[in-house]
């Protein structure tokens, strides 16, 4: 089959890596892609909100599928579109689309279809001096999450009521764009965290092991949110028993709910997790894959994956087309610009990426261009890193090995990737 893929970051470099090695795939496109996937993807030159020319284009080309990696141009309707002009697209309508574009949205739906998950409230910039006096009243730390969309960073847990202040403030003040027009204030949930992804055909699905992403800046988890600075799998936290639980907790009754109010979610689920004493409960929900979780994850299905994907967009997911291998660990280390998540100069050389990959890693592109033959980084996450093992400490010892071959001036990284589950084994 013929395949479109939406997108150009880390994320999408490893779901072209599984796509382009599933025994069903024909022609392969990316749109726009970056110098990793389009090694084994032709390059589209189409803008991603051009969704007039990308329909035109999977008509022209007898596209049988398309994916869509990022979550903007679903919040904005590309799946909506394509379905209309009859093209199949893994990925969910904007309707559905809502439970990461807003997170009011999911949290409403999550009281409504009883899936566990902090206590909160929402307050819009109208609604600001009431929003100062609950920050008042409530126990700490505190949560603060703008609710539209924030490239994985609109979230600040505050230690004490003046943080809480400060960060309500800058939110309603454009912090985060648009995004903190309205901002959703929530309990602190204690645990640890993990992710697991349900890929969607609507009513069924096929789940993925879970990973534990590393959202902080530093090592120890110090230093400011990213949108993810590396990630292992499978997560020992994430036990059979959890696992059980999310399924008849959460996955099921979200699933099912939706359906039943008109807009079944197809494409991948994100349930971002806190797991607390064996129980877990919902951090947020996000309508795609995430980043970098899915560089560790894939590494751990074999089988035809762009299949799974096709049925499960066509509405009838074939669960037997890919199988998770036993006794194999991931684990990604993302290499970011000196200074990232804040300011960060790129158009450095990269240096190493054939020997890390000669060594045994798949070293996926996030933030690099292509010229002249050579790769220089052009963002703030650069490249993932990642490699497996028999063991979780193996898949470190590998994938920090590969790490040691490659620079840039600047470069950054956490040391301790994977070291949280460390303590399972």
């Amino acid at each position: 089959m013929n395949i479109l893929l939406i997108g150009s970051g880390g994320r999408e470099h490893a779901l072209a890596r599984a796509i382009a090695d599933s025994p069903s795939v024909g022609m392969l496109y990316a749109l726009p892609g970056n110098p990793g996937i389009l090694k084994t993807f032709q390059h589209v030159n189409i803008k991603v909100e051009d969704f007039n020319s990308i329909c035109k284009f999977c008509k022209q080309n007898s596209i049988d599928l398309v994916v869509v990696g990022p979550e903007q141009p679903l919040a904005d309707g590309l799946a909506d579109r394509l379905i209309l002009e009859g093209i199949n697209v893994f990925g969910p309508i904007s309707a559905a689309a809502k439970l990461e574009s807003s997170k009011d949205f999911a949290k409403a739906m999550m009281l409504k279809f009883k899936i566990p998950t902090a206590g909160y409230r929402t307050f819009t910039v109208s609604q600001h001096d009431v929003a100062h006096q609950y920050i008042d009243g409530h126990s700490l730390p505190i949560v603060l999450k703008a609710d539209g969309l924030a490239a994985g960073k609109g979230v600040i847990i505050a230690e004490n009521h003046y943080d809480a202040h400060i960060a309500l403030d800058e939110m309603f003040s454009g912090l985060f764009g648009n995004a903190g027009n309205r901002v959703v204030i929530e309990e602190f949930l204690r645990g640890e965290e993990a992710s697991i992804f349900a890929i969607c055909d609507g009513k069924d699905y096929f789940l993925t092991p879970a990973s534990q992403d590393h959202k902080r800046q530093f090592d120890n988890d110090e230093g400011k949110n990213t949108g993810g600075m590396g990630a292992f799998a499978p997560a020992p936290i994430a036990t059979d028993s959890v696992l059980r639980k999310v399924e008849e907790r959460v996955i099921k009754p979200l699933l099912a709910g939706l359906q039943k109010e008109g807009t079944p979610f197809v494409g991948c689920l994100y349930c971002g997790l806190m797991i607390d004493k064996d129980e877990p409960s919902v951090v947020e929900f996000n309508v795609r894959f995430g980043d970098p979780e899915t560089q560790a994850v894939l590494e751990l299905l074999d089988g035809d994956f762009a299949k799974l994907l096709y049925t499960a967009a066509t509405g009838k997911i074939d669960k037997n087309t890919v199988k998770v291998l036993e006794n194999t660990f991931s684990t990604c280390v993302v290499l970011a610009s000196g200074g990232y998540p804040d300011d960060y100069e790129k158009g450095f050389e990269i240096i190493g990426i054939e020997k890390a990959v000669n060594n045994g890693a798949n070293v996926y592109h996030a933030g690099t261009k292509s010229e002249s033959g050579k790769i220089f980084t052009n963002g703030g996450r650069v490249l993932g890193v990642t490699a497996k093992g028999n063991s979780l400490a193996e898949s470190i010892a590998n994938a920090y090995d590969a790490v040691s071959h490659i620079g840039f001036y600047k470069m950054i990284y956490r040391k301790d990737i994977g070291f949280k589950g460390l303590k399972y084994f």
